[in-house]
């Protein structure tokens, strides 16, 4: 099977980007898994530091590694958000295809330098692993905010996105560009969308020639994911919209099953509806 990097490439040759879907359950991976499956697409399972807390580092990649397997399709392992090396060299170790080195709340100056050093470190264990850095402000948490935050004083530059992958190396960027991490309430109700700046995304793809990750994806208007992969972005983050889902269908399901004790009786409605949400964007990543 080809490696991620193969796969990011011949993405960015056929104009469509990589859906990336962060899990905290089974529940969640099996659906990720059956909308792939359904699209014979390839896709990324994201994990970020408390997620893989949670599931266990080699425990997801033992999963991950079971399902690539049984599908035969390029099923992906990110450790998303990792803000340490420690952690950072345990999920490599494990076994994951890429890491996000995220260290975006520290000076510019400072997360260059020990970003490039977190590469030297990770590509000793494995050279295939590619690692992402991360500039600019996106917000934190993928939770549900009473308002919007306004992160516009701290978008990425085609300036520092170039001295930022100059410097350290980085095989993919993750730059502030109106995305945000989470949703508006507004936004679960559908009531509003994030908007993205997409004459900055196409200035950094520019600058950079880099492969670029747009993280907090949930929520978004539709076409401007669109635009932003024309733009040039190559992976696309969805978190949000997965929780949302699992917690809706999982209510729903708990009420109409109030007496019912078994796991496996009660968890296949919430299966599907991450399937569907994960279906519906790997549709429009993918221009299907």
């Amino acid at each position: 099977m080809k490696n991620l990097l193969a796969v990011c490439r011949e993405a960015e040759k056929t104009h469509v980007a990589i859906g990336h879907f962060n899990v905290s359950d089974l529940t969640a991976l099996k659906g990720v898994v059956d909308a792939a499956q359904e699209l014979k697409v390839p896709v990324i399972i994201g994990a970020s530091e408390g997620e893989r807390k949670f599931l266990g580092d080699r425990q997801l990649a033992a999963l991950v590694r079971s399902f690539r397997d049984d599908t035969g399709l390029p099923i992906f392992l990110n450790a998303d958000h990792t803000h340490s090396l420690e952690a950072a060299v345990a999920a490599a170790k494990a076994g994951f295809d890429a890491i996000v080195f995220d260290l975006s709340a520290l000076p510019f100056e400072e997360n260059i330098r020990q970003t490039k050093e977190a590469i030297g470190v990770l590509k000793k264990i494995s050279p295939d692993i590619l690692v992402e850095g991360e500039i600019g402000d996106i917000g934190t948490g993928s939770q549900i905010h009473d308002t919007i935050p306004d992160l516009s004083a701290d978008l990425t530059s085609p300036e520092q996105a170039k001295k930022f992958v100059d410097e350290t190396g980085v095989d993919i960027l993750a730059p502030a560009v109106g995305n945000m991490h989470g949703m508006s309430a507004s936004m679960v109700s559908g009531n509003a969308k994030k908007r993205l700046d997409l004459k900055r995304i196409s200035e950094i793809k520019t600058a950079t020639g880099s492969l670029i990750t747009l993280h907090g994806a949930s929520g978004t208007n539709d076409d401007d994911l669109r635009k932003a992969i024309a733009a040039g972005i190559n992976i696309i983050h969805i978190n949000t919209e997965l929780r949302v889902a699992w917690r809706q269908s999982l209510d729903r399901s708990l009420a109409e099953h109030q007496n019912e004790v078994v796991p496996y009786k009660i968890l296949p409605p919430v299966v599907d509806a991450i399937r569907r949400v994960a279906l519906s964007r790997l549709k429009l990543f993918n221009n299907l």
